[in-house]
């Protein structure tokens, strides 16, 4: 923050130089930040996030000199493998994993020779660099809210299933497994598709050939079960008076919740017993039981019936 600060006040510097550089031609002594700019780095290595990003320049020059720098895009370059190897015609293991500090030179900052370098922060770049390691994860869908009522989002599948990371070595063994942001299940009664990123807590130091997948969420209704209790006996052609005993039944039943929370369905299942050709006597018969489409009896409670025909 104390630099970004600095940074905002050098611009605010640059801009009132601008408007009176025709009066003052006296040079002035201001402070810029430049970003470091890290290339060639070793193949088998990766530069972790901890290292220097910028350097603080103090500089004298003329006004006019200024309205330039302003107007270029000025960065500090490193040649990590030249910068560390040892024998930078040699091979690249001559180059181990670990924390370097590499000086900073004035001869490298592209700047005019009329522009004088007062001061240079820090006089060293520190760098980490670490093995560049590669591991294959399989890939999990992580769901997040509830589908409608009635519904269930079974396990979903992704396009690839699995990838492969790239990146330093404590960050791939620290990864236990690869999963994606979270897909919003809230409300949902059907089966979808729908490209998804990868959860990767720090995309810029992991890298790998598809930060997003296609996943398909496979939703089914759920099968639910109800109880329907005092359901009347009815008594078809019957030719005489006659009682049963008991005179209601109880009946199990399962289906799709759509299915199973409707009345007018509910509505539809009924119990009878034929007595056609039946003479006066004492029996016992099963009921029949009528069950709507899509609905399945688990149960029926009692089994027999006694009928009296008087």
């Amino acid at each position: 923050m104390h630099r970004l600060t600095r940074f905002a006040n050098v611009l605010m510097l640059f801009s009132y130089l601008f408007f009176h550089a025709g009066c003052n031609t006296e040079p002035f002594e201001t402070t810029l930040l430049f970003p470091v700019d890290f290339s060639n780095i070793p193949e088998n290595m990766v530069l972790t996030e901890s290292h220097t990003d910028n350097i603080e320049i103090r500089i004298q020059a003329a006004p006019r000199l200024m309205e330039r720098i302003n107007k270029e895009s000025i960065r500090y370059p490193v040649d990590l493998y030249t910068d560390l190897a040892f024998d930078p015609a040699g091979d690249l293991d001559s180059i181990e994993p670990g924390e370097y500090l590499i000086p900073v030179y004035k001869k490298r900052i592209p700047m005019s020779p009329a522009i004088k370098i007062l001061n240079v922060k820090p006089a060293y770049l520190s760098v980490r660099l670490e093995k560049k390691v590669r591991k294959t994860f399989r890939i999990r869908v992580v769901y997040t809210g509830t589908p409608a009522q009635g519904y269930a989002a079974l396990d979903a599948t992704a396009e690839p299933p699995s990838i492969e990371l790239t990146g330093p070595a404590s960050v791939i063994e620290s990864i236990f497994e690869l999963k994606t942001k979270p897909i919003d299940l809230t409300n949902v009664n059907e089966g979808f598709k729908k490209k998804i990123p990868l959860d990767l807590e720090d995309p810029s130091i992991v890298s790998s050939p598809d930060q997003v997948v296609t996943v398909t969420v496979p939703v089914e209704q759920q099968l639910v079960s109800k109880t329907i209790e005092n359901i009347p006996i009815l008594l078809w052609n019957a030719a005489f008076p006659v009682t049963i005993e008991p005179p209601r039944i109880t009946v199990s039943i399962k289906g799709p919740f759509d299915k199973v929370s409707k009345k007018e369905i509910l509505g539809r299942i009924y119990s009878y017993i034929d007595l056609k050709g039946m003479k006066p006597g004492v029996y016992v018969r099963h009921a029949y039981i009528n069950i709507p489409v899509d609905l399945i009896m688990t149960n029926a409670s009692p089994q027999v019936f006694t009928i009296k025909i008087n």
